[in-house]
């Protein structure tokens, strides 16, 4: 007689092993050319003279800096960085709605009847292509295209913000309307209504939550991006840290990035705060 402490050896065998040993075989064949493509190495990090560098460059940090002075000029510079992300994602928000009323598909009054009308298809997918082309564009590229144009500061960064976010904003934003409940807003479409009503009456309610959720996840990542953007000459409190990093001011440099954590963290508090408000 079988018993709990003595299971019978059937139910000791995984009956899906064979495929999960193919595919784990399977992800190792294909992984291993992008590791050599790469040139990873990570055994390198434990090589005596790395580690002899990393320990010099870790000692600098020590201690950190906090006079008074230096303290007021990195809660300056913090308070730069939240503007520059909020401004940019204002702009971001500006570009993207009227893009994704433009290119979502449900709010087409052709495509009612089954099939899109030829022009507004194509001029659908040309915004689509725009939308694709500024996302594609890292806000990095755009920072050093801006600090050419407008000069070094803080608009370079917001403007950079506004058209890598506007493009992935306005493509999620589209995912987001396509993939819920229609009936509503096609209804108010074939009543006469227009596709602001539309998207107002009928989109716009049931996909509040999701869309604003998205929109704080955003933004919470914009404080990020404006971070490393000051290491291109767009201001904020990464090129003060980019400076120090560049005179081996390590205890300015760890300073910095004790605030920064705090603020990603206190962002991501915010950001979920409102989540749970909305969700």
């Amino acid at each position: 007689m079988t018993t709990a402490a003595h299971p019978h050896p059937a139910a000791l065998r995984d009956p899906a092993w064979l495929g999960r040993l193919f595919w784990s075989t399977a992800a190792l064949v294909l992984l291993w050319p992008l590791l050599v493509a790469t040139e990873f190495k990570p055994w390198t990090l434990f090589e005596a003279d790395s580690m002899r560098v990393t320990g010099r460059f870790l000692a600098s940090f020590w201690p950190p800096a906090h006079d008074a002075e230096f303290l007021l000029l990195v809660a300056r510079e913090t308070w730069r960085t939240v503007a520059i992300a909020t401004a940019g994602m204002t702009l971001a928000l500006a570009l993207a709605l009227p893009l994704t009323l433009m290119s979502t598909r449900v709010l087409s009054i052709s495509a009612l009847a089954g099939r899109m009308a030829r022009r507004p298809f194509w001029f659908r997918q040309g915004l689509r292509w725009l939308l694709i082309v500024l996302r594609s564009v890292p806000e990095l590229v755009w920072a050093l295209v801006f600090v050419r144009v407008v000069g070094l500061g803080p608009t370079s960064g917001v403007l950079a913000i506004a058209l890598t976010y506007g493009g992935m904003l306005g493509k999620v934003y589209g995912e987001i309307l396509e993939s819920g409940e229609v009936h509503a807003t096609q209804t108010l479409l074939r009543n006469g209504g227009s596709r602001l009503q539309a998207f107002l009456f009928g989109l716009l309610p049931q996909n509040a939550a999701e869309l604003t959720s998205y929109t704080v996840y955003r933004w919470e990542c914009a404080i990020r991006s404006s971070v490393v953007l000051g290491f291109v000459g767009a201001g904020g409190l990464g090129q003060q840290l980019e400076s120090s990093m560049k005179m081996f001011n390590g205890g300015e440099v760890i300073t910095m990035l004790a605030v920064f954590v705090g603020l990603v963290a206190l962002a991501d508090r915010v950001s979920a705060g409102l989540r749970k408000a909305l969700g």
